[in-house]
């Protein structure tokens, strides 16, 4: 007859419901992606150009779940795309200023989602 042998995991219950939990709140970096949008939008408004300050004045940065936002442009502004990513048949050419914000202040946000991060694994239990 074989031998056989018992394992017990000490803690198995509460490492599996703060792993589950740190799931949950892998879902939820809303506050971290505010936070990025803020910095990158705030970067980008002074890069944006002003012949009149409409489209700098036009930023709005958002978040959600699974993303931060920075936009430009609204009814008032209509031609901030145009202006960023260039229109080729109309001669404009691409002004990325948003776009290079981000790339530039990329050294400033990224540890805003490692905190992120090391708040959630710090949180997850076992013996």
């Amino acid at each position: 007859m074989a031998n056989r042998a018992t394992i017990e995991v000490v803690g198995a219950r509460e490492l599996r419901a703060t792993l589950k939990r740190a799931g949950d709140d892998l879902q939820d970096f809303k506050t971290a992606h505010s936070e990025v949008g803020r910095l990158v939008g705030s970067s980008a408004q002074i890069r944006a150009p002003k012949r009149t300050g409409t489209l700098a004045a036009s930023m709005r940065a958002g978040a959600g779940a699974t993303s931060a936002t920075v936009k430009f442009g609204s009814t008032s502004v209509p031609y901030a795309g145009v202006i960023h990513w260039g229109w080729s048949a109309h001669n404009i050419a691409a002004n990325p200023f948003a776009s290079e914000a981000a790339e530039e202040t990329e050294p400033v946000w990224l540890p805003v989602y490692q905190r992120r991060i090391d708040q959630i694994l710090a949180r997850v239990q076992g013996e």
